[in-house]
């Protein structure tokens, strides 16, 4: 189960946000694997938060579970950015999966492996987490009152970077298998991508994201591996993507180039782009329009039948 402060940060993310914190009682917590994540290494210990609540030294990636009083099916793997080298649980994870719970949409938040603390297997151990979360979700579908065919991510930032690798590759297989829940797809429905990084290739490679998984001097080979346009095929997820065009963290050239992507390769995208809103508004944290994309969200999930 969460420890006390685990529970007292959802709480104070429940404040930031208008849904109410009853429609879901106190998270459920899964472990990821049955074991210790593959590769080895790591970090030891508990995990590491700041004062905004992010999160680090995640040792034991796992996941939260926000169940609504009254599912409607539906399955959201959640993920919190912070440029890989943090996770923004309580401004963006949190939130969100409040938002979600009252829409009847349960709501999984993957604390996931961070690259550069000290894994063997570097950059690819948060896309295992990734994939590994979503074959979990599926395997407790009826424990959890879900339909495994509708079952979505979410990720803000570099949570976005690895929504999106979650949903275009999902048949690499970035890790061995460990049991008979790594039979199941580790293909999401559709995708929700909020001011994500999306290229580490020249002239959009000045991230956060860009160094803690290709380092400071990457090879051209190395950051094309990384940029999430080079993935984009027909027959991958829907998406649905937000930005604002005055977002001077993660540039917005990066939604437009994968818009452009999706387009080219006959992908199902809905891109909303905003004048004002900056980076990092997550849901209820703006006063301009782009506080409405949880709306336009729900709006296009119900024109997807996803939700009815």
């Amino acid at each position: 189960m969460p420890d006390r402060r685990s529970i007292l940060l959802s709480l104070a993310a429940a404040a930031t946000f208008s849904a109410p914190a009853q429609a879901l009682g106190a998270p459920v917590r899964l472990p990821l694997w049955p074991d210790w994540p593959p590769g080895g290494g790591g970090p030891h210990g508990p995990f590491a938060r700041d004062d905004s609540g992010a999160v680090s030294n995640v040792a034991t990636p796992v996941i939260e579970v926000f169940s609504p009083s009254k599912p409607n099916g539906v399955a959201m793997l959640v993920l919190g950015g912070g440029g890989y080298t943090r996770i923004g649980i309580v401004k963006e994870a949190f939130p969100a999966a409040f938002w979600l719970a009252s829409e009847g949409i349960t709501a999984f938040v993957l604390t996931y492996r961070l690259p550069m603390e000290g894994w063997d297997d570097g950059p690819i151990v948060s896309l295992q987490d990734g994939q590994r979360a979503v074959r979990v979700i599926r395997a407790n579908a009826e424990r959890f009152r879900i339909d495994p065919n509708r079952l979505g991510v979410m990720g803000f930032s570099a949570g976005g970077h690895l929504a999106g690798m979650i949903a275009a590759r999902s048949a690499f297989r970035s890790y061995p298998r460990v049991d008979a829940v790594d039979e199941l797809s580790a293909r999401p429905d559709f995708a929700n991508l909020i001011y994500p990084v999306v290229s580490l290739q020249p002239p959009f490679d000045r991230t956060q994201t860009r160094r803690s998984l290709v380092g400071e001097n990457p090879t051209p080979a190395a950051s094309e591996e990384w940029s999430l346009q080079t993935y984009i095929r027909a027959g991958m997820p829907k998406l649905f993507l937000v930005q604002a065009d005055d977002d001077r963290v993660i540039s917005p050239e990066n939604s437009r180039v994968l818009d452009e992507a999706c387009r080219g390769a006959g992908v199902p995208v809905e891109y909303h782009r905003f004048a004002v809103g900056g980076h990092g508004f997550g849901i209820g944290r703006s006063e301009a329009p782009v506080a409405l994309w949880p709306r336009l969200c729900r709006l296009w999930l119900t024109s997807v039948s996803v939700l009815t």
